[in-house]
């Protein structure tokens, strides 16, 4: 019996809403009405609660006055004579520049890069806070929205953290200062303040760092990449990163383009252009020792204030003239290096086999050796006895070859100790010579010190405290006190010559021993430099020849008491030269300044001057300050007389003609210079002080902790070839001097003396005893020594 089929069960129908809707949608309308008020009410009470902090916050912001009263901390400046800067000090780098001084291309790469359309908005740009928050929607970089015065309400009165509180002050803040500063005020003071880098604030004091021009001189290129830094000064410093800092650059130039500040053709150029960039060290003058011992004066006079009130200091130095010095005296350091035993390499570094790496490895080594101005840092690649090749800082490989491993012998021997032989990844030093071949050498222990002023005055015209100020800032020039062995003989002579003595007087060059009651401690023979005696000399032949047996036996003469005495007329320190038979071969203490000062009275005829370097002090306004007049010489500061002056003069001429210092005049090819040696005991210092009517210079050379210099080093052969050096280029087209005799002198048997010591009446003779008489000097000698003075 067949079976009904059963009746399909009915499906559920759907169910509506009164209206004919269905439910859900009517649910989901119901909840989005539901968000929506949930949302507007949050977005209301977002709203109250920011109101609520704006009406409290805002009567609490920081006053302005800063900002209208504007005051940037300036940094102090040294120039040379001449207007060449030669240093400066300060926290900040900074050269303010009027907004009106600002060159336009500046302002447009600055508008281009941070705020375009500064001209247009009120302080905040909502436009750019729109366009920021849907970048950083579409890109998790994140994009900032602060334009140039929420920048400068940040750098002026906020912090750098990243919070909503800071970032409603900094929001506050503009729009207080937008209604307080015109639009070219706020970018001026953005201009001035804004960090750059390299311890410069503003765009003027950047463009001197990193391009070493001034502002005003810059190009489009040059002001993109100056336009980049703000955003991130050490990320885009193109002096440490200078692949991310042109790509910075090149999007602000794309940027300058687009707004319509630069044509097309600009564009194409500044893409195009490579920049030179100023190296860290780059200084012409190398005033380093000059800019400090102006800064130590001014901050005497000012304290803190020194640094932040923009003064400019103007010394008497001239560059040109200093950077001479400065090359003189490190030439004259590296070569006595050159005669020295090689001490080892400076360190040795482990390099990798693959070539490809080895530049990069090279270049880190090198960061902590520095290039030392010509002495260049390299990295052994390969060496042997006959040949090293090694790479320079910047990737150059150089080869050094014969001649050229002379100063580094022993450091390539097979028996080298391990921590003196040079061998692959050793740290060495090279120098290039004046053909391109190079040398291997090393840094120099050695110091030296060189001043030089004009006797008229007092005003320095150069000043060279050490090899390098960068790794030793002491100025040996002003702060070292050192024996100034036989330089310091003519003084002994200047007060020899008050007691009856004359350049003709006969003293005898003999041995001389004292016994421990004489002097007092422990017996003392001395003996003259080169072991040898001459006998009888007449006193200008034994000052030339630097012999050390007569200038005691006149010390003796004249006692140790007043010659003490009669060394205030030079400017020194009594008590640093003790009233004992050694001061007559200079036992005492001075420091080279003061043997400039000394040298300069018999300069000028018996005046004693003092050392003047700073000129002028003026503000960042050119307001003078302060001005340092030199006085003319006259008899109030007269402390030798002009007789003994003049006299002297004719002594230490003799030493440049014929004496210890006879290269002088052969290599200046001239007859009216004047000047001593001086080497101490065991050769520890090595001296020249010298002068010409209008010049005094003065060269001392010798470690630091005293030590020997070397057998055949003196004041003759390392001291006296800088100070040659030097005077070739001061006394370029300096007229040969004529010297007249001043009243109560009188020439007899060749030789200038005191009126009333001539026709035997002074002191003709000193320990001669049984000695044979000396002999004459010739017609040729006698002549010559008074053709000088009677032209």
């Amino acid at each position: 019996m067949a079976h009904p089929e059963p009746e399909p069960e009915p499906k559920p129908r759907p169910s509506v809403t009164p209206a004919g809707r269905p439910a859900w949608l009517a649910q989901l309308g119901r909840m989005a009405a539901w968000a929506i008020g949930a949302l507007g009410a949050a977005l209301l009470t977002v709203l109250l609660l920011v109101g609520i902090a704006l009406a409290v916050a805002y009567p609490n912001l920081p006053g302005v006055s800063a900002l209208t009263d504007y005051r940037p901390k300036l940094p102090m400046r040294v120039f040379s004579a001449d207007g060449v800067q030669l240093g400066e000090f300060g926290e900040e780098r900074r050269s303010f520049t009027p907004i009106g001084q600002m060159p336009q291309v500046m302002k447009d790469a600055v508008l281009a890069a941070e705020d375009t359309r500064f001209y247009q908005h009120s302080g905040v740009d909502f436009r750019g806070v729109l366009r920021a928050a849907l970048e950083n929607l579409r890109d998790a970089r994140s994009q900032g929205a602060s334009t140039i015065t929420m920048q400068v309400a940040r750098n002026f009165y906020l912090s750098t953290e990243k919070t909503l509180t800071r970032k409603i002050y900094e929001i506050l803040l503009a729009l207080k200062i937008e209604s307080l500063l015109t639009k070219d005020q706020i970018l001026e003071l953005y201009m001035n303040q804004i960090f750059l880098g390299q311890r410069a604030n503003g765009f003027a004091a950047a463009a001197e760092i990193y391009f070493g021009k001034r502002l005003q001189d810059i190009s489009v290129a040059e002001a993109a990449m100056l336009a980049g830094l703000p955003k991130a000064p050490s990320a885009y410093n193109p002096l440490s990163n200078e692949r991310r800092a042109t790509q910075r650059q090149r999007y602000i130039i794309d940027r300058m383009f687009e707004t319509g500040f630069i044509t097309e053709a600009q564009h194409e150029q500044a893409l195009a252009e490579p920049l030179r960039y100023r190296a860290p060290s780059d200084s012409l003058s190398h005033g380093d020792f000059v800019a400090e011992a102006a800064r130590q004066l001014v901050y005497a006079q000012y304290g803190d204030e020194a640094y932040t009130r923009g003064l400019n200091v103007h010394v008497t130095i001239h560059a040109a003239e200093q950077a001479v010095a400065y090359r003189a005296l490190r030439a004259g350091l590296m070569e006595f290096e050159l005669r020295q035993v090689y001490r080892g390499p400076e360190a040795f570094v482990d390099l990798p086999a693959d070539a490809a790496k080895l530049d990069a490895r090279v270049a880190e080594a090198l960061a902590e050796h520095p290039d030392n101005g010509e002495l260049r840092a390299a990295v052994v690649l390969e060496a042997s006895p006959r040949k090293v090749v090694a790479m320079l800082q910047n990737g150059e490989s150089i080869t050094v070859t014969g001649e050229g491993l002379r100063p580094v012998t022993s450091g390539l021997a097979e028996r080298a100790a391990p921590n003196k032989r040079i061998r692959r990844g050793a740290v060495v030093r090279a120098l290039k010579g004046a053909k391109g071949a190079w040398s291997l050498t090393q840094l120099p222990e050695v110091q030296g010190a060189m001043v030089a002023l004009d006797p008229r005055t007092g005003a320095l015209r150069a000043m060279v405290g050490g090899f390098d100020f960068g790794k030793n800032k002491f100025n040996r020039v002003t702060q070292a006190w050192r024996q100034p062995g036989s330089a310091f003989k003519p003084f002994i002579y200047s007060a020899a010559l008050e007691r009856g003595f004359t350049p003709a007087t006969v003293i005898n060059d003999a041995p001389l021993f004292f016994d421990a009651a004489e002097t007092g401690s422990q017996p003392w023979e001395p003996k003259n430099y080169d072991g040898e005696f001459a006998g009888p000399l007449p006193l200008q032949t034994a000052l030339a020849r630097s012999k050390n047996m007569v200038s005691i036996r006149v010390l003796q003469h004249i006692t140790p008491v007043r010659a003490q005495q009669w060394l205030g007329a030079f400017g020194f320190n009594a008590d640093k030269h003790p009233q004992v038979l050694t001061l007559a071969l200079g036992a005492g203490a001075v420091t080279p300044l003061q043997m400039g000062v000394a040298y300069s009275v018999f300069a000028n005829g018996g005046h004693l001057v003092q050392p003047m370097l700073i000129q002028r002090i003026t503000d960042h306004k050119g307001k003078l300050l302060l001005e340092v007049k030199a006085q003319d010489l006259d008899e109030s500061m007269r402390s030798l007389p002009a007789r003994n002056a003049f006299v002297m003069t004719s002594l230490l001429q003799e030493v440049t003609r014929s004496g210890t210092a006879a290269r002088a005049s052969v290599l200046l090819k001239r007859q009216d210079i004047f000047g001593k040696t001086g080497t101490t005991n065991d050769s520890m210092d090595a001296w020249f002080a010298g002068f010409h009517p209008t010049l005094t210079t003065v060269v001392w050379i010798g470690y630091d902790t005293p030590k020997k210099l070397g057998d055949r080093e003196t004041g003759g052969t390392i001291a006296l070839p800088v100070w040659v050096e030097y005077m070739q280029h001061a006394l370029r087209g300096v007229p040969q001097a004529t010297l007249t005799p001043p009243p109560g002198v009188a020439g007899e048997g060749g030789y200038w003396m005191f009126e009333e010591y001539t026709g035997g009446r002074g002191v003709t003779a000193l320990g001669l005893e049984d000695a044979l008489p000396p002999k004459a000097p010739s017609t040729d000698e006698r002549s010559s020594i008074l053709d000088l003075f009677k032209r």
